[in-house]
């Protein structure tokens, strides 16, 4: 067994600013096409309840440009990789394996530098497992991302606007990275986000995909959000069966989870059988629900209308909330399936970004009224 690598070790304490750089080094990346020289980084960051943690991250110019950062930034957000291991964008990014590296390709042929987040806890080895659909840290880790990339002395990105991409649940941390931008990170110039099949209601996914052929993203969010919210009594649901599931799946990439644990359904390792119905589940994921505060920036979704695992009654639900928060949005829908929709949205989405990216900045302004709450 390999030694683990000690560029991602290591701890950070409140004397680190959130987007502090850590370390950094040079990555050879010969299979990513459109990609110009290369870094991967650790950063100082926030939990999203304000505790500091280090992320890691992948930072690439494009080939065409001659100054590297002089264009605009993108940060690209991937979706589930898995909860642990040697899965994180960051290291398969390095051995050619990043499975969304065509997507990455074609914003660097659009002369961006794009910045890769491997997400919180994933990459690095003292922090716990990914905190999978906490929107919150989830959106730091971006925006701290931006911010790091701002700073760096090999590139010449100090003044400039940047932009946000996923899909899935890169997706959902895109639109949180735009709806907690004015509120953690006001200063960054965000021109605007694009965000396909989004999860805007995790709570509502798993209930939908639980005991289902997707049943492993269901586990994998009982993970995730147990993690992220680890200071509250969220494992009292679990039996001792399900303490040992979590030991051992915590440690899976996003295939073995989705293979190991299909069709099996959450309430085999719990008290009751629908665990999300617990009253502090509840709370949870009341409190992980997106459209509470409306982006100041402009969104673009996208949705497959033959979607299986994410429904695009979610994504139309979203649609609706933002338009009726007041939004600039745009919504296009795709005949074809979660995948499918992946890669025939790219295009588009890609050129809204840019259309955003040529536009004047968003005015400053206090932090938008949260939406209001229903129980």
């Amino acid at each position: 067994m390999s030694q683990p690598d000690e560029f991602y070790r290591g701890r950070v304490g409140f004397e680190h600013l959130p987007g502090t750089i850590l370390r950094r080094r040079s990555v050879d990346l010969p299979s990513l096409d459109g990609g110009g020289r290369a870094w991967q980084i650790v950063y100082a960051t926030r939990t999203g309840f304000s505790a500091p943690i280090p992320a890691s991250a992948t930072v690439v110019s494009p080939a065409t440009v001659d100054v590297a950062g002089s264009g605009a930034t993108l940060v690209y957000c991937p979706q589930f990789h898995g909860l642990g291991g040697s899965c994180a964008p960051s290291q398969l990014l390095a051995r050619g394996e990043e499975p969304e590296a065509g997507f990455i390709a074609a914003a660097l042929h659009r002369g961006w530098t794009v910045a890769v987040p491997d997400g919180p806890g994933l990459g690095m080895t003292d922090v716990g497992y990914h905190q999978f659909l906490a929107g919150k840290v989830s959106a730091h880790t971006v925006l701290d991302l931006a911010r790091a990339v701002r700073d760096m002395p090999e590139l010449d990105a100090a003044e400039s606007p940047c932009a946000v991409w996923g899909f899935g649940d890169g997706g959902r941390t895109a639109i949180w990275a735009g709806e907690t931008h004015r509120e953690y990170a006001a200063e960054l110039d965000l021109r605007g986000v694009a965000a396909g099949a989004v999860v805007a209601d995790p709570g509502a996914l798993i209930r939908e995909i639980d005991g289902g052929p997707w049943a492993g993203l269901a586990l994998a969010g009982l993970i995730g959000l147990g993690r992220a919210y680890r200071h509250l009594p969220v494992d009292h649901v679990l039996l001792e069966s399900g303490r040992q599931v979590i030991k051992r799946a915590a440690t899976l990439d996003a295939a073995d989870i989705q293979v190991d644990y299909r069709h099996q359904p959450l309430g085999q390792w719990c008290e009751r059988p629908d665990p999300w119905n617990d009253p502090m589940w509840r709370y949870v994921l009341a409190n992980e629900k997106s459209a509470r505060v409306a982006p100041r920036v402009p969104v673009h979704l996208y949705h497959g209308t033959e979607d299986a695992l994410v429904p695009v009654a979610m994504g139309r639900e979203l649609f609706a909330a933002y338009r009726a928060l007041g939004v600039d949005l745009s919504w296009r829908e795709y005949h074809t399936s979660h995948l499918g929709c992946a890669a025939d949205g790219a295009a588009e989405a890609i050129s809204r970004l840019a259309g955003y990216l040529q536009r004047r900045p968003t005015p400053a302004g206090p932090p938008p009224p949260p939406a209001a709450q229903t129980t």
